[in-house]
């Protein structure tokens, strides 16, 4: 091995943030419909509506749980030294359970609606992704390598994971339905993609606006399988389905490619972001 190989392995092993493949996309729309679920499970099937006794400032209590966990979570993967999948996706998957907490929290408990909220998450997350680049001068998740640009990533990302139910909610409560929802929210998906490849459009643009859009994607798709059959749902439990999407997310960190994205200066393919 060369000076050069090892000098880029080290600078790769700063950089924790997973590549943007074709995997990391599968397992992120299967995390954030994870997300759906396991939120609902806990602020609607144990603590609020669908209970026979439901807790007062159920969504606030979820949000949280998930909240303190997600945290937790965003400390330690600051503190760690190199990429790590598994603690990387538990924290993606608490920051859209979290999200999906919130944003009931603030649609419903709070009444400002599900426009009003995906009005406000939206400005959030631009905010969110304008202080970052006029403090670091950019928002590509290449850069992330540092306590301070892993600050602004998850900062935007919990924004985008609450801007997203808010979102999924108020196209399905529309009149689209779950399932037209979810229709939508893939065809949205689609033309980035197309974009992708066969456009020069900003990488960033296009990655920040696909991981928006894969979250109301997951919250339809997730409310789809675990609302009730009166709703358009297929009404199966949600601590099963859950259970379910977890297994499935694991099998395929286990399975897929984890690989660090290249951070910018090590001579690498770019993390096409």
């Amino acid at each position: 091995m060369t000076s050069s190989q090892i000098d880029h392995g080290r600078r790769d092993a700063l950089t924790k943030v997973p590549a943007v493949t074709l995997g990391f996309w599968i397992v992120k729309i299967l995390a954030t419909t994870l997300g759906e679920t396991g939120g609902d499970a806990v602020t609607m099937s144990w603590l609020g509506e669908t209970t026979a006794h439901p807790v007062p400032y159920g969504y606030l209590i979820g949000t949280a749980i998930f909240g303190v966990v997600l945290v937790a979570l965003v400390v330690v993967q600051i503190r760690a030294r190199a990429f790590n999948p598994w603690l990387y996706w538990a924290t993606i998957v608490a920051s859209t359970t979290a999200g999906t907490t919130l944003a009931d929290f603030a649609t419903r408990e709070i009444g400002i609606g599900y426009p009003g909220g995906s009005l406000l998450l939206l400005a959030c997350v631009l905010l969110s992704l304008l202080v970052w680049h006029r403090t670091l001068g950019t928002v590509s998740v290449n850069s992330v390598a540092g306590p301070r640009e892993e600050t602004f990533y998850w900062i935007t990302i919990t924004f985008s994971q609450t801007l997203g139910t808010a979102l999924g909610d108020w196209i399905a409560d529309a009149g689209l339905g779950y399932s037209g929802g979810a229709l939508v929210f893939g065809a949205g998906l689609a033309v980035l993609a197309a974009l992708y490849f066969l456009t020069s459009a900003s990488r960033v643009a296009l990655f920040w606006a696909a991981f928006i859009l894969t979250r109301p994607l997951g919250a339809t798709v997730g409310d789809l399988l675990d609302k009730g059959a009166d709703k358009g749902g297929f009404e199966i439990s949600r601590p099963l389905i859950s259970l379910i999407l977890a297994a499935v997310i694991l099998l395929l960190i286990l399975v897929l490619p984890q690989r660090p994205g290249v951070h910018p200066g090590t001579g690498g393919e770019p993390n096409r972001t």
